[in-house]
């Protein structure tokens, strides 16, 4: 699953990755969590879009949004099958432009131990999306989206079981053109990523809590005992003072809830 990521390239390292018509304005965010806006390129009348959606993706047939399961994320292997996603697989495909993401893994003994997923040579990477729209009886619409995953590759494993596909740059054309590309062409994208593409680093359990969003949230930490090592993955800098969370009160632990 992929329940937390990060987008914190400028809006001109974005556009200038993913060649879309528009020129928005947005700022780093370092914790992006469900129900919260995020960016999508997709294709429309030949030329690619900027577009926020939320995070969580609504079927257009769903009656109240507000009873149904938060979908944030769709598993590749049957997303074409299943009723909330099929119809976005053949008709609303989309990318995610991110800078990473977060997994969580529980050892042998202890708490659940985030980690950060990135690319080991810095930039952005693109995953493979979905989008909605919802119309209220009353007229008013809603787009929603979801990350597609995959089985993790043997670099996130060790961390979680899955991760979300990766879209590579030169097959953003075939992904997003939902009129042209077969929805066979369009599965066969939908694959792990290339070992060497991430290394994986302990960070703080701060980004347990959807309202902490900082830079500091992707600097690693010393892995505790019994946490996964990427021998290839950058040591940790010297240990900040830890931040003090409000008196009597732990970090929080919800988002756990959604996987």
């Amino acid at each position: 699953m992929c329940g937390r990521f990060a987008l914190s390239a400028t809006p001109e390292e974005v556009r200038a990755l993913f060649g879309y018509a528009d020129t928005p304005n947005f700022p780093p965010r370092y914790n992006i969590a469900p129900t919260q806006p995020i960016a999508t390129v997709r294709e429309a009348f030949g030329a690619r879009r900027f577009v926020l959606v939320r995070w969580g993706l609504v079927p257009g047939w769903v009656k109240d949004p507000a009873s149904f399961s938060l979908l944030i994320n769709a598993r590749a292997e049957t997303a074409a099958e299943k009723p909330s996603f099929r119809a976005a697989m053949r008709h609303r495909r989309c990318l995610i432009p991110a800078s990473g993401f977060y997994e969580w893994h529980r050892p042998d003994a202890g708490p659940k131990q985030p980690y950060w997923i990135r690319p080991r040579d810095g930039g952005i990477v693109a995953f493979a999306g979905l989008w909605e729209e919802w119309c209220d009886p009353d007229g008013g619409e809603i787009e929603t989206g979801a990350i597609l995953t995959v089985a993790a590759n043997a670099t996130v494993a060790p961390i979680h079981n899955r991760m979300p596909a990766v879209i590579a740059p030169e097959d953003f054309d075939s992904w997003l053109d939902v009129q042209n590309t077969p929805l066979k062409e369009a599965r066969a994208l939908l694959r792990p990523a290339p070992e060497s593409l991430f290394e994986t680093l302990p960070v703080s359990t701060r980004v347990n809590s959807a309202s902490e969003d900082a830079p500091d949230l992707v600097e690693p930490v010393a892995a505790p005992q019994g946490a996964i090592r990427d021998e290839g993955a950058a040591e940790p800098a010297v240990p900040k003072a830890k931040r003090q969370t409000a008196k009597g009160r732990k970090p929080s632990d919800d988002q756990f809830d959604l996987f």
